[in-house]
């Protein structure tokens, strides 16, 4: 049976939405998981028994964040499975480790887990289903990315392909997770029934929502695109973006971030094969969209 860890990373702004994340990881069914709350340059408040508390010396961003609690739950020892949840999330089900456990015990391919995002009246944003279109959030399946706000990792994936990205700080780190682990032949499903509860937001509520979201577009295609996808790929999001009419100032913050990516190197660039470029093409959503 797989061992469960957990990582929720914190501003320490949150307090009462943390402690009731903690909870309703409590109360999970089977063995309890080994849970880490990393405190991003920030004091913790108060935490539950048991919870292994980590207050980081500055903030290290959400990847940077993530593969610190990676690494302080490989201190624990025996984590198989590693499960990431925003501090202002919930749990809303009881059984959702219990079905982790039975999907990645089932699958040994399976490597990541993403879990359906619903606010609280259950209803999931478009842009929280993680396939083109969005489509219904209540079908589960094979996907070519994962959300960040809730999802179970194999640790075994995390042995083979690497961190996070800790230099994308935030922002479409997961998809460069999830493009490593798909060409290092993994599968990812996006599971409808592993819900997190989660107040409805925009993304761009984020003030380095813009700048950052271009840079990083540029860097994953640079790191992980055959050459002659590259521009195909930044072609397609910069019109994307444009279509999608940006406030100026967010516009002027996506085009800086943009040549910001162009300009400044984000090693290592590991192309994917074009085996995984078809692979994702056949799951519906090939690299350059």
């Amino acid at each position: 049976m797989s061992k469960i860890g957990v990582v929720v990373l914190t501003m320490g702004d949150r307090p009462a939405e943390l402690g009731a994340l903690l909870a309703s990881v409590a109360a999970q069914e089977g063995d309890p998981a080994t849970v880490v709350v990393l405190g991003q340059g920030v004091e913790l408040p108060p935490l539950p028994d048991g919870v292994d508390g980590v207050e980081l010396p500055e903030n290290l961003g959400i990847p940077g964040g993530r593969n610190a609690g990676v690494a302080r739950l490989r201190e624990h020892g025996g984590v198989d499975v590693v499960v990431v949840l925003d501090d202002d999330g919930l749990l809303p089900r009881t059984d959702t480790f219990r079905l982790i456990r039975e999907a990645f015990a089932d699958r040994p391919r399976l490597g990541i887990a993403g879990f359906r995002i619903a606010d609280e009246t259950g209803a999931s944003q478009r842009r929280h289903v993680p396939r083109l279109g969005g489509g219904n959030p209540l079908v589960s399946g094979p996907v070519t990315t994962f959300l960040g706000g809730g999802h179970a990792i194999r640790m075994a994936v995390i042995d083979q392909v690497g961190d996070f990205p800790a230099p994308f700080f935030y922002a479409h780190e997961e998809t460069d997770f999830a493009w490593r682990a798909l060409d290092a032949g993994w599968e990812i499903d996006y599971r409808a029934d592993m819900v997190l509860r989660h107040p409805r937001t925009e993304a761009a509520r984020h003030a380095v929502y813009y700048r950052n979201t271009a840079r990083n577009r540029v860097w994953l295609a640079k790191r992980h695109l055959p050459a002659v996808l590259v521009p195909v790929y930044l072609a397609a999001w910069a019109a994307y973006t444009i279509v999608q009419r940006p406030p100026l100032t967010g516009l002027a913050a996506w085009w800086a971030g943009f040549f910001e990516g162009v300009r400044v190197p984000c090693p290592p660039r590991r192309p994917m094969r074009w085996r995984t470029v078809w692979r994702m093409t056949r799951l519906g959503r090939p690299p350059v969209i």
